[in-house]
């Protein structure tokens, strides 16, 4: 367990060093959870974290569901993590139609629908909230389908429960609306799309790439809400440039990624911030500056409201403040 505190430890310290001041965990078993409290009371974390156990570990989420939600000033959980299915590179995500570079695969499914909608029940009748890998068409198609009925067996809305797909990267245009309808989080990261971006079109081929990758525009402009993040270790942990992606979606090459389907400054600013308080169920006491709120803050070197393009990538962290203390000063 020291090497895990250890490696929480460096983790954290390299957050607050890009201005994050609470991480959302997606995947914290025992040994984990247990690691990152004994920080919290040696005094040693230096930010929040909202943890999401695992999914797969029934012992796990019987403790934790018996005791209901925990929380205190620096750990909260009261989540689930779940997958449905892979990542698109290793031509793991599930899609409809097959890939275009593997013309007899279609993807993985990893759950049965039958055991998803078991964990689904249970994390409804614990009041926690579920969160699912989904990333092929496929994939985010089936949890929405699996969502909604639990959500119909339990005569309940969405919005209450807040339930979130994890990376929602290729989305058939006719499931796109259904997350706003059924309030479903969908919780993206937009660096993949720009690091991703270059080679999509070789699995999925242009028309399929155009019309169901990454489609942040369809989905806020249809009412879904919209949380971002870095997915790290898969991608570096800067939110600055993940922000960038956001807006801009130019790819390592230079080249932009269908850009009609980007974020406004705005709308990037609040899905890393009130979004992702939201997607927490706190969006009361952090994600924006304001009277009663907690002082957890990222000072910038710059306004990156009304910068150009081309200097966001200067961007720097002039400081990190969590609850009115400094935790990271470059200085």
């Amino acid at each position: 367990k020291k090497n895990v505190k250890d490696w929480i430890l460096l983790a954290a310290q390299k957050a607050v060093k890009m201005g994050i001041t609470t991480v959302h965990d997606a995947w914290q078993d025992r040994t984990i959870v247990e690691s990152i409290q004994e920080l919290i009371q040696e005094n040693k974390l230096p930010l929040r974290c909202y943890g999401m156990l695992a999914g797969n570990d029934q012992s796990l989420l019987n403790d934790f569901f018996k005791n209901g939600h925990y929380k205190n000033e620096y750990l909260t959980i009261r989540s689930v993590k779940a997958f449905i299915d892979g990542a698109l590179g290793s031509r793991g995500a599930a899609l409809h139609e097959p890939y275009c570079d593997d013309t007899n695969n279609c993807g993985l499914i990893l759950i049965s629908k039958e055991d998803f909608r078991n964990l689904a029940q249970l994390c409804y009748k614990n009041n926690y909230q579920l969160n699912t890998h989904a990333i092929g068409d496929r994939a985010n198609r089936e949890i929405l389908d699996l969502y909604e009925r639990v959500f119909k067996e339990n005569s309940s809305m969405g919005e209450k429960l807040r339930f979130r797909v994890e990376h929602a990267q290729h989305v058939h245009p006719s499931d796109v609306p259904r997350f706003g309808a059924l309030g479903v989080i969908a919780s993206v990261q937009g660096i993949h799309c720009v690091s991703d971006g270059p080679w999509i079109p070789s699995r999925l081929g242009e028309m399929r790439t155009r019309r169901t990758s990454y489609p942040w525009r369809d989905l806020i402009d249809s009412g879904a809400l919209i949380v971002n993040g870095t997915d790290v270790p898969v991608e570096k942990i800067s939110p600055l440039a993940s922000f960038a992606a956001s807006v801009t979606r130019t790819m390592n090459n230079g080249e932009l990624f269908y850009p009609a389907q980007k974020m406004s400054r705005s709308e990037a600013i609040k899905s890393y911030t009130i979004n992702n308080a939201y997607a927490a169920f706190e969006e009361s006491e952090k994600g924006s500056l304001e009277v009663g709120k907690l002082a957890d803050i990222a000072i910038l070197s710059d306004n990156i409201l009304d910068i150009s393009d081309d200097r966001l990538s200067t961007v720097k962290v002039e400081m990190t403040i969590l609850g009115g203390r400094i935790v990271y000063s470059p200085g």
